[in-house]
């Protein structure tokens, strides 16, 4: 089971968000185009400017990518044989980022999810 997303409002220069992803189906941890789409769906949904992205598909299997957002970026590592994904969302300014992590969530299909968000340069 998920926890409801309810992430605190920052007043630190940015939100990162390291989301685990568990029990994903394994054959779209494999896909790279459908793969970089979640992530600029997810960019979109936030209310995030998508700048560039790439992705790189590894032998015999798995994905890493970057996603690149005016407001900083989304990354992920894919480990298929596992069924397990690993996204991290880096914001800056005001974002949406619950709608980012439901979507994420909602299209790895993970059976079972988990956050933790860091307040980046709050002691400034």
């Amino acid at each position: 089971m998920t926890r409801p997303i309810q992430l605190p409002v920052t007043q630190a220069l940015g939100r990162h968000v390291l989301l685990e992803l568990y029990q994903c189906p394994a054959e779209p941890l494999k896909a790279e185009g459908e793969l970089e789409e979640f992530l600029k769906a997810a960019a979109e949904l936030m209310g995030a400017t998508v700048v560039t992205s790439n992705f790189h598909q590894f032998s015999p299997y798995g994905i890493s990518g970057v996603v690149i957002i005016q407001e900083s970026h989304l990354t992920l590592h894919t480990w298929p044989e596992h069924r397990y994904a690993a996204v991290d969302i880096f914001t800056c300014g005001e974002i949406d980022l619950e709608a980012g992590i439901e979507y994420l969530i909602q299209a790895f299909r993970a059976e079972t999810a988990d956050w933790k968000l860091y307040e980046r340069g709050k002691g400034l």
